[in-house]
């Protein structure tokens, strides 16, 4: 098949674009040629940013027809309206690239099935279930194939494990070095993750597959673990001692650190469980690769690097944990 992929050299797409080299078909990336590339073989490779939309659309037009165009960096609705116009009559197969983010965050029921309403809290989620809506709108209009993939929190080589603050590498440098670690609320929200390696094959999976024409999937992991949980899989990857954990509420934290406790506040406060059976039966999805070995690899590569920060350089969160002990342990004199 004639492939082009928007995006092709990040998390998913990498292990994406690998496979479908592997399978003898033929690659274009369209990107802006700034992520260096984690895969061999050849790709006719078109730079420019797809946020540029009137030139997007030129420079996509000027590469004529795709069996199959894989659109993993449409975030605005904008950009699936431009999407929308670039590949109208040109696409044999577009797969977006959506997001669990869509959904409400507060779920009537686990596990979370595709045909749930899109209710998104957030501003990701709600430009991703606008676009989503964009581009179900083109297809019904003009017959265009369309499949939506929604994967959850993914994890691997290219990128930092998720944690309470985010996705910086400090605190994996914390957890190595036997520091007390901060987890939103009681450490009891369950979250997924699953390996780029499991995501990506499920994409390119997808790829001209009939089955998956009109359908939306789940790619998500299938342990479902509590954070606290985690970080102690977490400390079992990089060989270090189970963690010392110290539980905030993540209302106290959206007070004192609303910047860095954004994504606990939006997002990781909530319980997410989602069904893959859908991406089982027609996509081939499988989770092979436990969160352990995921945390395990991606430490390593980000180490191979040189990502890992030192810890040492940031004082936030030492200073996080000690205000709150001693607010703790004055309450408790107190209460003698």
């Amino acid at each position: 098949m004639k492939i082009l992929i928007v995006g092709g050299t990040g998390l998913i797409s990498t292990v994406t674009t690998r496979i479908l080299l592997e399978r003898g078909h033929a690659i274009t990336l369209f990107n802006r040629n700034q992520t260096v590339t984690r895969f061999d073989g050849h790709v006719h490779r078109v730079s420019g940013d797809r946020r540029e939309h009137a030139a997007f659309e030129a420079k996509v037009a000027m590469l004529g027809d795709f069996d199959c165009v894989i659109d993993m960096v449409g975030f605005t609705p904008a950009d699936a309206e431009s999407a929308a116009r670039a590949f109208r009559g040109r696409c044999g197969h577009y797969i977006f690239c959506s997001t669990v983010d869509v959904y409400a965050k507060t779920s009537a029921g686990f596990p979370v099935k595709e045909d749930r309403a899109l209710e998104p809290v957030g501003a990701y989620g709600k430009d991703k279930a606008r676009g989503e809506m964009i581009l179900a709108a083109a297809s019904k209009r003009e017959g265009l194939n369309l499949t939506i993939i929604r994967p959850a929190t993914i994890i691997g080589e290219g990128s930092a494990p998720s944690h309470t603050f985010g996705r910086g590498t400090g605190f994996l440098d914390r957890i190595r070095k036997g520091k007390p670690v901060v987890v939103h609320g009681d450490g009891s929200s369950v979250w997924c993750w699953c390996h780029c390696d499991d995501a990506g094959a499920a994409f390119a999976n997808a790829a001209g597959n009939p089955a998956a024409f009109g359908n939306s999937y789940h790619v998500a992991g299938e342990e479902w673990m509590t954070w606290a949980r985690y970080y102690a899989c977490v400390a079992e990857a990089l060989g270090a001692p189970q963690p010392d954990i110290v539980r905030i509420p993540t209302e106290v934290l959206a007070q004192i650190a609303p910047d860095r406790a954004k994504p606990s506040v939006e997002n990781y406060q909530y319980n997410n469980m989602f069904d893959t059976s859908a991406a089982w039966a027609d996509l081939g999805f499988r989770y092979t690769v436990p969160v352990t070995e995921a945390v395990k690899r991606t430490y390593g590569w980000l180490a191979a690097n040189g990502r890992v920060v030192n810890s040492d350089e940031d004082s936030f969160e030492d200073s996080l944990i000690a205000s709150w002990r001693a607010l703790i342990g004055g309450w408790r004199a107190q209460s003698k």
